[in-house]
């Protein structure tokens, strides 16, 4: 039979690669969305034809049962968060609630519809913070210093809790920083390639930053979404890092985009102290060893290789966003003379 899966936060990039991920597999997959009056399908648009989406909240404890009844999945892949790491400073309340205690009414849910399901907790290397050891394993001490890296903790622990108190299949997969052309502008890696494109096209000259020297691991999207799909299909449910075993500046990150697009950054590249986090994560780096080994998962994309993919795709994008700016000649707001 044709195996269920649902995606929390299927919207999001994650989502979007896992998704499509799946589809190839032979899924049927399934997202949960919240109900908005402005709904972004923007990155799953091309796939809207082929999953099935469903409104329920993570803040709702009842509307995920009811879905969980509904859709009868095989395996459940909670993506869905508050994952923007300086917005859980001006929001840490709501963090909480959709980062931490959405994972624990995803997993109550799981314990009362059908205990068979298999499910995935989207981790992260945040909450490693102020880290204790480099690199970092599965068997490193958490030390968030954000609200966000506080709350993924929780939901890592609580996934642990519910799979040693219910024998329920739970995995938390600790990820490191992983981008693409899908990521958000927020983020500081999609904010530099989004700048680099508009200051090659003209449309701006400057972009503003906050600390260049903070140190991450950085993958692809599409790469680590396959780690997702390896848990779930081992014999026994553990908890793995997945990362490239490398790390690099934003600065680093800073000049292969600028670079790749022919530019000086220090040109055009300003520092903000208004960008400088309260409590800095200075650098995290993983240690995948246990992923290669027991999953047999390995990055395909290189640093440079993502850079030179984020960069080309903006500058694709803002090239069709300054032609459909442009009048085209003899149109009604071209003058006669």
């Amino acid at each position: 039979m044709t195996r269920k899966a649902l995606i929390t936060g299927i919207t999001g990039q994650d989502g979007a690669y896992l998704a499509e991920f799946l589809l190839g597999k032979g899924y049927e997959v399934h997202g949960m969305v919240r109900r908005s009056s402005t709904e972004s399908f923007e990155r799953i648009g091309h796939l809207q034809d082929l999953i099935s989406l469903h409104q329920a909240d993570l803040l709702d404890q009842l509307s995920i049962i009811t879905l969980m009844q509904e859709i009868e999945p095989d395996e459940v892949y909670n993506l869905a968060a508050q994952s923007f790491v300086p917005t859980s400073w001006l929001q840490p309340l709501l963090t909480g609630e959709f980062t931490a205690l959405g994972v624990t009414r995803m997993l109550e849910a799981i314990r009362l519809v059908n205990r068979r399901i298999r499910f995935y907790q989207a981790s992260s290397s945040e909450m490693f913070g102020n880290v204790a050891e480099e690199p970092q394993s599965e068997n490193t001490p958490f030390y968030p210093r954000s609200p966000y890296g506080v709350a993924k903790a929780y939901g890592h622990f609580i996934t642990v809790n519910y799979r040693e108190s219910y024998d329920i299949f739970a995995c938390s997969g600790i990820l490191f920083n992983h981008e693409s052309p899908l990521r958000g502008k927020e983020f500081v890696t999609r904010k530099i390639t989004d700048a680099v494109a508009r200051i090659k096209l003209g449309v701006r000259s400057k972009l503003k930053l906050g600390n260049l020297d903070a140190m991450r691991d950085w993958g692809f999207a599409g790469d680590y979404v396959k780690a997702m799909w390896m848990m779930l299909q081992q014999d026994k449910p553990d908890d793995y890092v997945v990362a490239t075993g490398q790390k690099h500046s934003v600065r680093d990150f800073v000049e292969l985009a600028f670079a790749h697009a022919d530019l000086d950054w220090q040109d055009h590249v300003e520092i903000d102290p208004k960008l400088i986090r309260p409590a800095e994560v200075n650098t995290l780096r993983g240690n995948a060893g246990k992923a290669r080994s027991v999953l047999g998962w390995q990055p395909d994309v290189s640093f440079p290789q993502l850079v030179q993919m984020m960069v080309d795709a903006d500058l694709e994008r803002i090239r069709l966003e300054v032609a459909e700016q442009t009048p085209a000649c003899g149109s009604d707001t071209d003058s006669d003379g």
